[in-house]
């Protein structure tokens, strides 16, 4: 009821109009009986207007009220549909990117439009159908019996026929159903995986391959969508066979019972119009049945975001003294790795105000070591302390509104220059954010372009090299004003004039701000008050640049490797 929200009025509203409809489908065919028995066979004009005037009445009543519930049915369905998708996108708001890892993109995109609207149309069946069928075949069965008992027990032998079929239906249908929606996610990350990288696609000339990839997914789903198809054919001719079985032995025993006197050519065509009710209810059922069967793997895929526990609790601290930053004894694991720890004991102390540079090779735990500072993920053992407080107690919030993260991967929104900068801080001025952009060496570039601030942004930044797109994620990180700025790898596409002119601006225009930087290129970071080498997940060495020249091999390596390589570009030129 709570995803139903808003929206109870018409869910409630929907099977009452309902039951105002089944009501008058029942009674008709009494007044038909009636009015063939009194009017036409008792030869009664006026019975026959008389009766036939009601007839009109209730038909009309019962066309207003079906037209009242579908219209109420729809409001509900679309309106729970909604609901479902905003608590499945708030919900996934909340989540730590340790629960996000849980999820894979596409299989998240799925929940929120195939699988919501498979159980949209399921919830709209449910409240109008589920709820006329299993009145229609209730009151018609007792109407059934009160005109003749004897037919009437034809109904009853062959709903256990019924059964038996739709059993084998469901137990057939319900595991192929499971396996589509898995491959619907598949589909949507091949999708996802071209466009993103249309460019490099095109210029590899692999369009054939990807083509190929994306026949291959949709002809699985189509094939299983078929098997799955092949087994629900089996409904329609079991109703129809239940049905004309039916119809025939009405037809054969209240011929006879007529021609002895016992039974009245009204009653006859009541039981027929019944009979036809009663199965046509069946069918309806057999069809909401499938489309539960359906929804039932949608439903339980969207039942296990709504349900994802959050791993992170949120504290109450909301005010952050300093940009400090101590690592107690910390390791960490990814969830996905099954407990291995890709941290292990790792001790660092970071006065606030200083400059620390970290370095190491792919897959060290750079990244991850700075994503524990504003809980992007949770440490496994130990604690990260920021201004000398436990990051597990601050307000989430209010701790990632003083930590200031550019990642790896520069992601910029469609929208103008300033729309962008304004991510960091809703309601910067125009010289809050020429500041920022100044001190990210963006601010010349941006005035070079015609509507200079104001200029658009094509989504993913598209219209921008990665240069400038890593220019303009470190401006808008500055536009937060934090205590701490993490510059993850966030130079790597500019040149090294370029980085040098930034690290300068870092120093000489905001002292006050810890600034933490991850680099491939040891320039990038000598010049740092401290420089941490990561090994494997460990602490090999922290020291200043001459200090581990002489004390980290490491580091030594990395720098001579790095020299030399500039030695033979210089002479190359």
């Amino acid at each position: 009821m709570e995803t139903i929200g808003q929206y109870k009025r018409d869910t409630i509203l929907t099977p009452l109009f309902v039951t105002l409809e089944v009501a008058m489908d029942i009674i008709i065919p009494l007044f038909m009986a009636n009015m063939i028995d009194q009017g036409i066979t008792g030869g009664s004009m006026n019975a026959v207007i008389r009766i036939g005037l009601m007839l009109v009445l209730m038909c009309m009543c019962s066309l207003v009220s079906g037209l009242l519930s579908g219209w109420f049915a729809a409001g509900a369905a679309t309106g729970f549909a909604k609901n479902l998708r905003q608590r499945m996108y708030y919900k996934i708001q909340e989540f730590s990117f340790a629960n996000i890892d849980t999820f894979s993109t596409s299989g998240l995109v799925t929940r929120l439009t195939t699988d919501v609207t498979n159980v949209q149309n399921a919830f709209q069946m449910i409240i109008r159908i589920c709820a006329r069928a299993p009145l229609m075949i209730i009151f018609s069965v007792v109407m059934v019996f009160s005109i003749n008992s004897r037919l009437a027990w034809i109904f009853v032998a062959i709903i256990p026929v019924l059964a038996v079929g739709l059993a084998f239906i469901m137990l057939n249908v319900t595991p192929i159903f499971s396996k589509v929606f898995k491959m619907y996610d598949k589909l949507n990350r091949v999708v996802q995986e071209n466009l993103r990288g249309i460019r490099v696609v095109k210029s590899f000339v692999r369009e054939d391959y990807e083509t190929e990839k994306f026949k291959s997914t949709s002809g699985d789903i189509y094939q299983n969508f078929v098997r799955a198809e092949k087994i629900l054919a089996f409904n329609s001719p079991l109703m129809q066979f239940c049905m004309y079985a039916c119809t025939l032995l009405i037809c054969w025993l209240g011929a006879q019972m007529i021609v002895s006197e016992t039974f009245t050519t009204g009653q006859l065509v009541s039981l027929l119009t019944y009979a036809a009710q009663i199965l046509m209810s069946l069918m309806m059922l057999s069809m909401v049945f499938v489309m539960i069967t359906m929804s039932r793997t949608s439903m339980r895929r969207i039942s296990e975001v709504l349900n994802e526990t959050v791993d992170m609790q949120n504290g109450q601290i909301r005010d952050v003294s300093d940009g400090s930053v101590h690592f107690r004894d910390v390791s960490f694991g990814y969830r996905g790795n099954k407990g291995e720890l890709c941290l292990r004991n790792i001790d660092i102390a970071i006065s606030s105000g200083q400059t620390v540079g970290i370095i190491g090779g792919t897959g060290s735990g750079k990244s991850t070591l700075t994503q524990l500072i504003p809980r992007l993920y949770d440490v496994t053992e130990g604690s990260v302390a920021v201004g000398g407080v436990d990051v597990r107690e601050y307000d989430i919030e209010a701790l990632r509104e003083q930590v200031a993260m550019v990642l790896q991967k520069n992601v910029l929104f469609s929208g103008t220059i300033k729309d962008n900068l304004r991510w960091g801080k809703k309601d910067a001025s125009d010289e809050e954010m020429e500041t920022a952009c100044k001190l990210a060496q963006a601010d010349a570039f941006i005035r070079a372009f015609p509507d200079g601030y104001e200029t658009r942004i094509e989504q993913g930044g598209n219209n921008l090299s990665g240069g400038q797109k890593q220019r303009l994620c470190i401006a808008r990180a500055l536009v937060k004003k934090p205590k701490i700025l993490i510059l993850d790898d966030s130079t790597s596409a500019v040149d090294t004039k370029t980085d040098a002119l930034i690290r300068s601006a870092f120093r000489d225009e905001i002292p006050d701000i810890t600034k933490i930087i991850i680099a491939q290129r040891v320039s990038s970071v000598q010049e740092a008050d401290q420089i941490i080498v990561l090994d494997d997940g460990r602490v090999s060495a922290i020291g200043s640049h001459a200090e581990l020249l002489e004390t980290s091999s490491i580091y030594s390596e990395v720098y001579e490797s790095q020299q030399k390589r500039g030695l033979d570009h210089e002479s190359a030129l």
